[in-house]
């Protein structure tokens, strides 16, 4: 699947629904709220988002606390599902959203490299998916980015198909 295929995956899915998605992004830098904002019409149903690359900005526009950004870190699963939540409750008209944080180098911590958590989550009914991924060290930084991009993709279309069953 391609980004592009995954995002009009996502727009259609939105569209049948009448969701609309919200996002917090960290390593992908905005880049999984670009590739759906490819899809004409999409303004329906996309709400905006947030880049909290810095951990500062984390505590600042998600009010995630330093403690946890010091520990377990910025990049692990408490913190992915801390981004999706608050992301969430800051958007009153978003009924789900999407969370990526991650390593994807250069320049990682010791056995972080290629790390990334994706969380989804709906407003109503109240739930929550993490997903911990590993990007192979061989590839670019914009490849690794790329990958992620439509692996977040896919976990927001899943997420959706999964609430009309």
């Amino acid at each position: 699947m391609t980004t592009a295929s995954a995002a009009l995956r996502v727009a259609r899915l939105l569209k049948a629904s009448g969701l609309k998605v919200v996002f917090a992004e960290s390593c992908t830098g905005g880049l999984v709220s670009g590739a759906l904002t490819r899809v004409p019409g999409i303004s329906e149903h996309h709400c905006g988002g947030v880049v909290v690359y810095r951990n500062e900005t984390k505590t600042a526009y998600l009010g995630i606390a330093r403690k946890i950004l010091d520990d377990p870190g910025p990049v692990s699963r408490e913190v992915v599902e801390l981004m999706a939540r608050r992301v969430l409750e800051r958007t009153p008209e978003a009924d789900v959203s999407i969370a990526v944080t991650g390593h994807l180098g250069p320049n990682a911590p010791s056995g972080m490299d290629g790390l990334v958590y994706i969380a989804a989550a709906v407003r109503k009914p109240a739930i929550l998916r993490v997903q911990k991924l590993r990007c192979r060290r061989a590839h670019s930084r914009a490849q690794r980015q790329r990958w992620v991009v439509q692996k977040a993709l896919v976990l927001l279309a899943d997420t959706i198909e999964g609430l009309s069953r």
